[in-house]
């Protein structure tokens, strides 16, 4: 049972009202006086209460600091995003209008220039109206507001559960309030608390300070606010939601002509100033400053890969909580890498390419994502849908960004086909092999007597049960040089190579060059394991922006930089936080780079671009089983840019997942889709206007086939000794093109080649669906 209230503190009787009015009007004295006096005739239970509570508190409290929004900036220092719990953007007093100080003043606080944070009449003003009605209305000057909203701030920012929200305070509170209220006094003038409360009151929903409030209600700075829209704003703050001029425009404008009147009457403006303003409409011209990555448009995947770097990190706090604290309330500045011109012009293309809107892509997208080489910065990261929730008619919006890793927003990557073949090229160069080397491609089975080298391994060799690496035409499992077998993308050639290679110096590449098997560890990225022959020819899952990374590198002779996405992040304070600045090594000999360049400039040129895109340029087809992933990496000197197309949960490919004659765009698909179909023309339309913006240097000239070894062949060495200016100079007509006329009718037109295989493996290997095809002999590569 609950104990019986006494009389004396029962606030809902006339005895505890009186109780309660001589305590709190004697506390405010001694407090203003500086010192506790007794004071006759009033309650010795209810004083001493009073006396202890004064007691028990400090004379100063703490404040924390104010909860700011935090905004993420573009590389030319455009905002692309704002993040907020509270919507709030500090001004100095002099930034903010005349009349909005004065209206302020004269509805919440008339009295505030002559009072010392406690206002006697106003309190007893309060009490006579709490003694005759069974309503409680308030007596808080600014100051006692002021420190109400900085005890507010300093709960929510602690998580503490005590209260002291308006209506909920209890006495014990509220004479907290009064004491800290002097002190505030003492510490600080009225211009500088006026200006504080201005900046920490809620005005409606998350708008906090009159500059979001300015902003949100009338499109303007505060400091442009004139007398009606003053009137308005100042009338808000007692109740906010009541008083929203949108939600309710006739209390609005009710309420900001009962706050003309006392401006006119205390002499804050003159009747012609009332006369004018109290006839005038609301005249509202809202605006809105969402929150989070949803409002960035175009930049949202990007927005939520460096949110996602922010909350993984514990530069920023101990726990997610903190970090998410800091991102929402600290007021910081990140600044980014992001070209976001370019990137608009990115994800315009990625949904050209694939219509998120067309019935039949529900589960076919596109995404797209560059780095620059030298730098590492990622310059765009875009994709054909809308950031948000899926929806179950249409592939229109997802949150998932197909550019990056499962930790940063991602989907785990997609198979990377034939865009894998250049790093079995390396290992071959690095072993001491050239591309002008004759390899025999015509070898189709593997078994469990074939022993791969693999030196990492037990034992340093691996193997498979059965393995048949098929070519997309028959007439290509012959004698070639290594360079024919790159450049038209040869299965069996590739195959070869790596038989002839050690597994392990491939795998080291891709780990060298970032590029992670998304499935490597339990579903978590790790180094691609060379115990599985089949990932030479893209079985892995791989990311768009690990590979545009790692070509990139192809792009800056050999020197790899780990892709970043922030260049530097500051609180209000202008405390620096520590990100990752450019980080940049040398992991291949520039000799093997300029020879694979010469073959993967032939590949960009002549088979992809044809003209359209300024050169030098150089990139890599690739498509995996059923093209349920298709690529396209290229890049110039100056920026690299990985372009994919394909399923996102049927990405692993099967016959009910396949887009060979597919409807795709709400027609049906060519009976063959490979890279060339989508994803090489989405990488030309973005990049025939990129490469504008940046270096496009010579990638450096190929070794030759010295004389002495010159065969009769017609098949080609690796390139000609020097980059065009442009892809559409072709100072060399190749040979092989020739040769290989003779043997495929398919594969000897433009972006007609590649192949596709099947594999399978003994128990002792991972038993992963290869990434370039099933062994039907059919093309599948672009």
């Amino acid at each position: 049972m609950a104990a019986k209230k006494s009389p004396f503190f029962d606030t809902a009787t006339t005895l505890g009202k009186v109780v309660a009015f001589f305590g709190i009007s004697a506390l405010c004295g001694v407090l203003a006086a500086g010192m506790l006096v007794p004071v006759a005739a009033i309650a010795k239970t209810g004083l001493t209460t009073g006396n202890n509570i004064v007691s028990a508190l400090p004379s100063s409290f703490e404040k924390l600091p104010i909860s700011e929004p935090s905004t993420i900036l573009d590389a030319d220092g455009k905002t692309i995003a704002t993040f907020y719990q509270q919507n709030r953007e500090p001004v100095k007093l002099d930034d903010i209008s005349p009349y909005m100080r004065k209206a302020i003043v004269s509805v919440e606080d008339e009295r505030f220039y002559e009072h010392n944070g406690v206002d006697p009449k106003g309190i007893a003003r309060a009490i006579v109206g709490n003694l005759t009605s069974t309503s409680r209305s308030g007596a808080s000057t600014l100051t006692q507001q002021y420190v109400n909203n900085l005890l507010v701030n300093n709960q929510e920012l602690t998580g503490s559960e005590e209260t002291t929200i308006s209506g909920q305070k209890d006495y014990a509170a509220k004479i907290r309030e009064l004491k800290y209220a002097v002190a505030i006094e003492k510490e600080m003038s009225k211009d500088e608390i006026l200006e504080g409360y201005l900046n920490l009151v809620l005005f409606s929903g998350r708008e906090y300070g009159v500059q979001a409030a300015a902003q949100r209600f009338y499109s303007i700075d505060a400091k442009d606010l004139n007398v009606q829209q003053s009137a308005m704003l100042a009338g808000m703050v007692q109740l906010p939601n009541v008083y929203n001029p949108i939600n309710n425009p006739e209390r609005s404008l009710d309420r900001r002509n009962k706050v003309l009147g006392n401006m006119y009457r205390t002499g804050a403006i003159t009747k012609k100033e009332y006369d004018t303003a109290v006839k005038s409409d609301l005249e509202l011209k809202p605006s809105t400053s969402p929150s989070g990555c949803s409002a960035a448009g175009d930049n949202a995947y990007f927005c939520d890969y460096v949110t996602n770097l922010i909350l993984s990190d514990d530069t920023f706090g101990k726990t997610k909580e903190d970090r998410e604290g800091l991102l929402y309330r600290g007021g910081l500045t990140i600044k980014t890498t992001l070209n976001s011109t370019l990137n608009k012009k990115a994800a315009a293309d990625a949904r050209n390419a694939i219509d998120p809107n067309a019935k039949s892509n529900k589960d076919i997208y596109s995404s797209i994502v560059s780095v620059e080489p030298g730098t590492g910065n990622i310059l765009t990261m875009a994709q054909n849908t809308t950031y948000g929730p899926e929806s179950k008619d249409s592939g229109a919006s997802t949150y998932y960004n197909f550019a990056v890793e499962r930790s940063k927003g991602g989907a785990g990557g997609f198979q990377g086909g034939s865009t894998m073949k250049p790093y079995t090229t390396l290992a071959w160069l690095t072993e001491g092999n050239h591309m002008y080397d004759t390899i025999n491609a015509k070898k189709q089975n593997f078994t469990s007597a074939n022993k791969w080298r693999a030196s990492c391994l037990p034992g340093g060799t691996t193997y498979t049960s059965k393995w048949e690496p098929k070519n997309a035409s028959a007439g290509f499992y012959r004698r070639m040089t290594v360079d024919t077998g790159l450049y038209w993308s040869i299965n069996s050639a590739t195959v070869q190579e790596a038989y002839k290679t050690d597994l392990c110096t491939i795998a080291d590449y891709t780990k060298r060059l970032g590029v992670l098997d998304q499935d490597a560890d339990n579903g978590q990225p790790g180094p691609i394991s060379p115990a599985n022959p089949s990932f030479i020819i893209g079985s892995a899952n791989i990311t768009p922006l690990s590979q545009a990374a790692a070509f990139a590198t192809f792009a800056n002779k050999g020197e790899f930089c780990q892709p970043r996405a922030m260049t530097s992040v500051s609180d209000k304070d202008g405390n620096e936080y520590k990100v990752p600045q450019e980080s940049c090594s040398q992991e291949i000999d520039p000799t093997y780079v300029a020879d694979l360049n010469g073959t993967l400039k032939k590949i960009a040129t002549k088979r992809v671009s044809k003209g359209r895109v300024a050169g030098p340029i150089a990139g890599k087809t690739g498509t995996n089983n059923y093209a349920t992933s298709t690529w396209f990496v290229g890049y110039t000197t100056g920026i690299s840019t990985a372009a994919w197309v394909g399923r996102l949960n049927g990405k692993t490919g099967n016959k009910e997942t396949t887009l060979h004659g597919a409807i795709i765009n709400d027609k049906q698909a060519p009976a063959m889709v490979d890279s060339s179909t989508y994803a090489a023309p989405l990488w030309v339309d973005f990049m025939e206007e990129a490469v504008l913006e940046y270096d496009r240097s010579s990638f450096g000239s190929a070794r030759s086939k010295p004389a002495v070894k010159k065969e009769t062949t017609k098949e080609s060495s690796s390139s000609s000794s020097s980059d065009s200016k442009s892809d559409s100079e072709d100072s060399k007509k190749e040979s092989d093109s020739k040769s290989e006329s003779t043997t495929s009718t398919k594969e000897s037109t433009d972006q007609k080649s590649d192949s596709k295989s099947s594999n399978s493996s003994n128990s002792s290997n991972s038993n992963k669906n290869n990434g370039n095809g099933n062994g039907n002999g059919k093309k599948s590569d672009g």
